[in-house]
């Protein structure tokens, strides 16, 4: 570790700001990974359970009841879609069932949404981490041809002349890598996890624009 910190000392301002460019990306991937983690998990385990309850539920206020936190925070806009009452306007005219159905899918695409947030920011992380190690890497070796050609005519160059930029362009390069695997490790399986939330999410939204349309019939 002190190698690594003595290299980057002797680096120059391109070098500093790649590296702190990749530092701002290595933090911002991790906290949306741990982020994301907790959300998306939270949600993908308890969904099943949460719709279970609801429909175990004596009437709707009590299914409401059983709605709570994260999981009950991705249901609830479907429940309040499928239950809210018909406003005055254009859509007011169209047939029940097409209307409770746009209702759900705005609500549906809303939730999806929102359990997607930080995908595209993992995405570009894991797609351009590499690009700007290698960056560093470019740099890194093109100081250190700079330094062989600035030796004396006939003099051979020293292993400390050309160790610093040699090693910070091996540094970049691991760097780079080492930002970038998590990023698309994580973005894959929240891709898994939400694409499973929302097929959950689906299913729902249909048991409930069946049960509002026969609540409707009955009454």
């Amino acid at each position: 570790m002190d190698g690594v910190l003595s290299l980057l000392a002797r680096t120059d301002a391109v070098g500093v700001a790649v590296g702190g460019l990749l530092l701002a990306m290595s933090v911002t991937s991790w906290t949306l990974i741990l982020w994301k983690a907790i959300q998306v998990l939270t949600v993908a385990r308890g969904l099943g359970p949460a719709a279970a309850a609801f429909w175990s539920a004596p009437d709707l206020a009590a299914g409401r009841a059983c709605l709570r936190g994260q999981v009950g925070a991705a249901m609830r806009p479907l429940v309040d879609a499928a239950t809210s009452p018909v406003t005055p306007g254009l859509a007011s005219a169209t047939d029940p069932g097409d209307r409770l159905t746009r209702h759900l899918r705005e609500a549906l695409a809303t939730e999806v949404e929102r359990l997607q947030a930080g995908q595209v920011v993992l995405a570009s992380i894991g797609g351009t981490a590499p690009f700007v190690g290698l960056l560093g890497t470019v740099w890194g070796v093109q100081r250190a041809l700079e330094a062989v050609g600035g030796t004396a005519d006939g003099a051979l160059p020293t292993l400390d002349l050309i160790a610093g930029p040699v090693g910070e362009a091996l540094i970049m390069t691991a760097a780079g890598l080492a930002v970038a695997v998590p990023a698309v490790l994580g973005y894959n399986v929240f891709g898994r996890w939400i694409g499973r939330c929302e097929a959950t999410l689906e299913g729902f939204a249909h048991d409930l624009r069946a049960w509002a349309l026969s609540s409707a019939v009955r009454d």
